[in-house]
């Protein structure tokens, strides 16, 4: 008796079609891009990123302003860069001088080494003081550590997330890697691509998330500023709050320099392609 192979051939056919769905799933999802074995990011969607060092860096008084803690903040001599630091008695944060619709937005930063647990070193885009109660964000955090332990990297995106227990929160997306090297050995570069279709975050170059547009109500579209900072998040920045800032070791030091801001609306560039 001849055996009729098409009920197989159909089945074969709809786990085909169940796999290629599940990949094309992927390919659109929010991904953080690591390598657990290489230690270190790969970029796997054929997407060239842009080198800062081809971009102009623009002075600190041409492009920020100290926003708060003035008396915990020096600005170098000749404005490439700012040290900002915590204390018992503040933090200390800056912001840019205008908004932004979208861009490259990039800063070398050095931390500080040694006890840093609950302190929060940020670098980051946000409309909070134009939205307090829905407001769009899109984050580099670094969260301070015990000795022998690793910083960790947070990024997040928020898109209307509520503020002190009001708004809704559509998008509330963070995810953690631990670096590649010691961030507290020299600068290194963290930047931010948010271009209308797609949110790309990247080390030295590397990309490490990215987060491609796919419904406009999960995807900040509003203007946002520029931010730096530098605060006591001892609730819950390490290990979730079971270790606390500790002043016998203040001050928790953070160094920015060679800012880069590319606004993406008025510029052809690659990188805001």
């Amino acid at each position: 008796m001849q055996m009729s192979h098409k009920p197989i051939m159909a089945l074969i056919r709809k786990i085909e079609l169940l796999v290629l769905a599940f990949v094309l799933a992927l390919s659109v999802c929010d991904t953080q891009l690591s390598s657990e074995a290489a230690g270190r990011p790969y970029f796997s969607h054929g997407t060239t990123y842009p080198l800062a060092s081809q971009l102009s860096a623009v002075r600190f008084n041409q492009a920020f302003r100290v926003l708060w803690g003035p008396q915990h903040e020096q600005v170098s001599n000749d404005q490439s860069g700012i040290t900002i630091w915590l204390d018992r008695t503040s933090g200390s944060g800056f912001k840019s001088l205008r908004a932004y619709n979208s861009g490259y937005f990039s800063a070398a930063i050095k931390l500080q080494a040694g006890y840093t647990a609950g302190v929060n070193t940020a670098f980051y885009l946000s409309n909070n003081e134009v939205h307090p109660d829905y407001h769009d964000e899109i984050d580099i955090e670094f969260l301070g550590t015990i000795p022998g332990e690793p910083y960790t990297l947070q990024t997040n995106i928020y898109v209307r997330a509520a503020n002190a227990g009001r708004g809704k929160i559509v998008t509330g997306r963070e995810q953690q890697i631990h670096l590649w090297f010691d961030p507290t050995k020299d600068f290194h570069r963290y930047s931010i691509l948010w271009t209308p279709f797609k949110i790309v975050f990247s080390v030295d170059g590397v990309p490490i998330r990215k987060y491609p547009r796919t419904d406009a109500s999960t995807f900040p579209m509003r203007p946002m500023w520029v931010y730096g900072s530098i605060w006591d998040a001892s609730s819950w920045a390490t290990d979730n709050g079971r270790y606390k800032v500790d002043y016998k070791y203040q001050p928790f030091v953070a160094k920015y320099t060679a800012f880069v801001l590319t606004d993406c609306t008025q510029s052809r560039t690659v990188e805001c392609r």
